[in-house]
């Protein structure tokens, strides 16, 4: 069978017109379970932090927790939202192996909040990202599959399950389609994914770390021909990161555009990311089953939130994220260019850190977008995971600064803090790095490259002051990049007139 090579982007692009649509999943941060008084902390040991309401055993009563009910409304006011005078919980029945009432508690027709929106920024331009609903639900909780070599069901030898996830507070934020945006459809995703993180990271509610599960996304795509209607979605379950979010978009457009380009159709169904391929696989099928049934929860009560009490959430929503980037770029003294690069990387909470943690925004601004964006980039992870804190990084323009270290040298250094080696003093010490200081060393550093290069030496007592980077590049050598280029070129200088 011969195999067609799947098409370019710019031909998908060209040819189709995407349609995106994302539901993102937050664990809200409480001390507490949704329905129950276990605790939340991440990491326990499995099955620890269960009980007879969160483990779904029979006389168990659900309470609601009125610290996720409020932080839930504060999301759903940040974005814009209305908020229900009246709602209710309901029971979502399907198969749960990880939900051990069988049935999840959430929310269906009748949500907290509604009919919302987002801006973000892509290249300069606004895009308004509708927000269908948000609602407040249960987690469910995690299976291992054990004895394969994919980590999931098919090929392993058994499964495990912990309940500790199952139970925690979780809020579902569904965005209404978003059309008409071309080939910057996987940046949107992103763009938009990463302005949420960031305006539920103000409100407190969440840690949002996508690299522990805090924060889920489900990327719906679809395709369709110009004037035509839109086409068959897809829905790639459970992306856990920025960057694959991004991918994640692309490669369905692609994989969609190559079946509909040979004359086939889409299936509706659930797809898996594929980190280490970047490619999307088929889950389970959607098209002809009506997926969950749905009843109101007969042991909750509905919510009323009172009028007063959103009012008073809304007066005490802290400045969004939108308004505190413009706010630092007066502040940084950065241009609109400058300042989307730095939200591109993802780098403004850490440049307001390291300038917080005692340097300048030029100097912090100079290692994130620099050194350490590169680093980033080559070894494909999130710049706030690449190794290094906001305080390492502002100690290490200290040590710049009070003259130890050159920017070369303090590449050095910044090597081992990424590799995990320590503090950049410590490194320092370690590797035996630190900028020669010592006027009487550098000296006789400088009188020796004189003496072997006495050509040289001549031409700049003639005048030829350029020449003096043949001395200055031979001490540099000497002291093994050590010594400070100004310096040296002052010494060369001041025993040559």
């Amino acid at each position: 069978m011969t195999t067609v090579a799947p098409p370019a982007y710019d031909e998908v692009t060209a040819t189709f017109e995407p349609v995106i649509g994302l539901e993102t999943h937050v664990e809200l941060g409480t001390r507490t379970k949704m329905f129950c008084g276990c605790p939340t902390a991440f990491g326990a040991a499995p099955n620890t932090q269960v009980c007879p309401v969160c483990l779904g055993l029979p006389g168990s009563l659900p309470v609601a927790n009125k610290a996720a009910i409020e932080a839930t409304i504060r999301i759903g006011l940040a974005l814009n939202c209305s908020i229900a005078e009246w709602c209710r919980f309901a029971r979502k029945n399907y198969f749960y192996p990880d939900m051990p009432k069988n049935y999840q508690i959430s929310q269906y027709d009748e949500p907290l909040c509604t009919d919302g929106w987002l801006d973000v920024e892509v290249d300069g331009e606004m895009v308004r990202i509708g927000i269908e609903r948000v609602h407040l639900e249960e987690d469910t909780g995690k299976t291992l599959h054990v004895g394969g070599a994919t980590g999931r069901i098919h090929g392993a030898s058994e499964s495990l399950v912990d309940y500790n996830r199952a139970g925690i507070p979780l809020v579902e934020i569904v965005t209404k389609p978003v059309p008409g945006i071309g080939a910057k459809a996987p940046i949107v995703a992103r763009a938009y994914v990463s302005e949420l993180r960031d305006v539920i990271r103000s409100l407190g509610v969440s840690d949002v770390r996508m690299e522990q599960g805090s924060l889920r996304c489900d990327v719906n795509t679809s395709l369709n021909r110009p004037g035509e209607e839109w086409g068959t979605r897809t829905e790639t379950k459970n992306v856990n990161s920025l960057r694959s979010v991004e991918r994640a978009v692309r490669s369905e457009m692609i994989r969609q555009a190559a079946v509909l380009s040979t004359g086939g159709k889409i299936t509706q169904e659930t797809r898996h990311f594929h980190e280490d391929t970047g490619e999307t696989t088929s889950g389970r099928s959607k098209e002809e089953a009506t997926d969950y049934r749905y009843f109101p929860e007969p042991d909750l009560v509905p919510l009323a939130p009172d009028t007063a009490w959103v009012r008073e959430l809304q007066a005490a929503l802290p400045e969004l994220p939108r308004v505190h980037r413009q706010r630092l770029q007066s502040e940084w003294g950065l241009s609109d260019l400058d300042m989307q690069s730095v939200v591109n990387a993802g780098a403004v909470e850490l440049i307001e850190a390291t300038i917080a943690a005692g340097t300048t925004a030029e100097a912090a601004r100079k290692w994130w977008l620099g050194e350490l964006s590169r680093k980033a980039n080559e070894t494909g992870v999130e710049l706030a995971a690449i190794g290094a804190t906001p305080q390492q990084v502002a100690q290490l323009q200290k040590l710049v600064d009070d003259g130890k270290l050159t920017d070369k040298l303090a590449r050095q250094v910044l090597e081992g803090v990424v590799a995990g080696e320590g503090d950049p003093e410590q490194i320092m010490q370690a590797r035996g790095i630190e900028v020669v200081s010592d006027s009487g060393a550098l000296t006789l550093a400088v009188d020796e490259a004189i003496a072997a290069n006495p050509e040289v030496a001549d031409k700049i007592r003639g005048g030829n002051v350029a020449a003096a980077g043949v001395l200055i590049g031979a001490v540099m050598k000497a002291t093994r990049g050590q010594a400070d280029a100004k310096t040296v070129r002052e010494l060369v200088l001041s025993r040559l007139s």
